[in-house]
């Protein structure tokens, strides 16, 4: 097997080291290096060795980071898309903004949606504030299955529950766009 400079095991997109037999995901083969991709990467690894077919998505993995406050992101960036000169527009909400965020206390919270500024298909979702890591599945369905914005307008939310922040950030993007 090898390892690069930081310690990091190498593999291939199938989590096949050097050695063709022997398998590594998680810690040891660097970023994401969160529990929840690193048990996605090993289901794959797994399925491989044992040759069951399986898809996965990894460009659709959330990374949820759990400080205070909380810290979640699926899908792609802002400076992403710059680099690859996507045009993109972003909607916003800010908890303090939406009442169930007023009842939490929360009045940093924000939930950034990023979409394609002429489809509006959904690209990324980025969430600060209580219940992101939680919050942020509702967006990676979405980016699932190609929606766009027009499904957070679409939508009726439960009230009050911080999920109300898509459909505040999709009218707030909307808005950008002067539609």
């Amino acid at each position: 097997m090898t390892a690069d400079d930081r310690g990091r095991i190498k593999v291939n997109a199938h989590y096949q080291t050097s050695v063709p037999n022997i398998y590594a995901v998680g810690d040891v083969i660097g970023f994401p290096s969160l529990a929840s991709t690193s048990m996605e990467q090993g289901r794959l690894a797994a399925c491989h060795a044992f040759g069951v077919p399986a898809t996965s998505v990894p460009s659709l993995f959330p990374y949820g980071i759990y400080t205070i406050p909380e810290i979640s992101m699926v899908g792609r960036s802002e400076e992403e898309l710059t680099k690859a000169n996507i045009p993109y527009e972003i909607g916003k909400a800010r908890y303090r903004e939406i009442a169930r965020g007023q009842i939490l206390g929360d009045s940093i919270g924000i939930l950034k949606l990023i979409f394609h500024q002429e489809t509006k298909q959904l690209l990324g979702v980025h969430i600060m504030g209580e219940g992101a890591s939680e919050l942020v599945h509702i967006g990676q369905a979405v980016l699932s299955f190609g929606g766009s914005i027009d499904y957070f307008i679409n939508t009726v939310f439960n009230y009050p529950t911080l999920a109300e922040c898509y459909k505040v950030a999709a009218f707030d993007g909307i808005n950008r766009l002067g539609q």
